[in-house]
């Protein structure tokens, strides 16, 4: 076999999410030890990535077979060598992936209808995809937990890629903010309580429905499509203890009062319990902020730039006692993309963020500016910037740490590939002639023969 793509997270993800097709027919197509695959393993697999608008090969069927099966071995082996999956683990990964889908579905009482099963017996069904998922993840870093790399080898492997397949890299930055929220006046607290006490009264005499209230009104853009709904789970730690606490007391049908939360004013309707779950909904308003207190946040951010530039007051300082943005605590102020890196292209923000970045070379801080978030909430901040990247073809120079990832993960491959040539004929496989001479397959088979 010319090489194995490394198991990638996808392909658990997938599956499990895939569980909520319904399948007419299936077959067994593979055998692997004592695991199977079916057939529907893969159709599932790829109409869920059509739905997601994934591209997919010609050969795709062919290809995730050949997955299936590399994974089933890694899962077996994991087992033979006791490395540990708890149930405890299995069981919170079910529960989140329950969660998802209430969420993107709307109830418990759809996804049964969607998949044809009790939620029970949904949940039963995704625990051995998961646990295989979990067993051959682990194997495949136990295999590969000692393989590093050097910078010859990084050099080797970049001086190995065409020329003109090399990328070409957008502007990259590095940015610092210090971000204050201002505090809206007691007229304004006032007013957001009020709204959401009319509110609920509307719901209790049954002159509107939560839910419509919720799409209408509430200031939580992530749940206004799906009428402020939420899943919580007893175990969940990442929800304000404020809110989270408020409901999990709820019964079912009851609506609380109005609470606050680090984000704002809510009211909470319990829809329903099960064991350690609860599905809510809620409303969130956030009181409103008026010039004065822009103004007022603006001077404390001017004084804070003042001893920045002084240097009497050093930047993760700084963010440590003015910022009110909570991820600071764990970036330092520094901005993060989607991936978690704290370097970030310059098409991954806003236009007023570019506009105030043009103005600033590396190492200056911008004027404080008021801005809106993603949330809808208003705030001030100061900008550090921290490094610039101009537009450039890639090369070790100014991207080393990505094109050392890569090659790590190529090194991390040989060692995958070379693990499989050496056990795989410890492997019982049998695979259904209709997959017998897919390419990927096929070469697979002549390893474990």
């Amino acid at each position: 076999m010319k090489k194995i793509v490394t198991i990638v997270v996808l392909i658990l993800s997938v599956a499990a999410q895939a569980q909520t097709k319904k399948i007419i027919a299936d077959k067994i197509i593979g055998v692997v030890g004592d695991r199977i695959v079916l057939k529907s393993d893969i159709e599932n697999q790829i109409n869920d990535a059509k739905s997601k608008e994934y591209e997919l090969p010609a050969d795709a069927p062919c290809y995730l077979m050949q997955q299936l099966i590399i994974n089933k071995m890694l899962a077996i082996q994991a087992e033979k060598d006791s490395l540990p999956v708890s149930e405890e683990e299995v069981e919170a990964d079910v529960d989140n992936r329950i969660r998802y889908f209430i969420q993107q579905y709307g109830s418990k009482e759809v996804i049964e209808q969607i998949t044809g099963k009790t939620i029970y017996q949904f949940r039963e069904e995704m625990k051995e995809p998961i646990r295989e998922g979990k067993l051959a993840a682990n194997m495949r870093n136990k295999i590969v937990e000692n393989i590093k790399i050097t910078p010859n080898e990084v050099r080797a492997f970049f001086q190995k890629i065409p020329v003109d397949s090399l990328k070409f890299y957008e502007t990259e930055l590095e940015i610092g903010e210090i971000v204050v929220y201002p505090k809206a006046g007691r007229e304004m607290e006032e007013y957001a309580q009020d709204e959401l006490k009319e509110y609920k009264r509307m719901v209790e005499n049954g002159s509107k429905k939560f839910e419509f209230l919720a799409g209408q009104y509430s200031e939580d853009p992530g749940v206004k499509e799906n009428g402020g709904m939420y899943v919580l789970n007893k175990k969940d730690n990442q929800w304000d203890p404020t809110f989270f606490n408020t409901a999990m007391s709820l019964k079912e049908g009851q609506i609380s009062r109005v609470i606050k939360s680090k984000f704002g004013y809510h009211i909470i309707q319990c829809v329903s319990r099960s064991g350690e779950e609860v599905t809510v909904r809620h409303i969130l308003k956030i009181p409103r902020i008026n010039e004065d207190d822009i103004r007022a946040a603006l001077q404390k951010l001017d004084t804070v730039r003042s001893k920045l530039i002084a240097g009497t007051l050093k930047f993760g300082e700084a963010v440590s006692k003015y910022s009110d943005e909570e991820s600071s605590k764990f970036t330092g102020g520094r901005k993060t993309g989607a991936d978690g890196s704290s370097v970030i292209t310059i098409d991954q923000l806003d236009k007023e963020f570019v506009v105030l970045l043009e103005l600033l070379k590396p190492g200056e801080y911008s004027q404080p500016v008021a801005f809106t978030d993603e949330r809808g909430k208003k705030g001030v901040r100061v900008v550090y910037l921290i490094s610039r990247t101009p537009p450039h073809r890639e090369n070790l120079k100014d991207d080393y740490s990505k094109i050392a990832a890569l090659a790590l993960e190529e090194k991390k491959e040989r060692e995958l590939q070379k693990w499989f040539i050496k056990n795989s004929k410890t492997f019982y496989v049998q695979i259904d002639e209709e997959y017998k001479n897919c390419a990927p397959v096929k070469a697979l088979l002549l390893e474990t023969n």
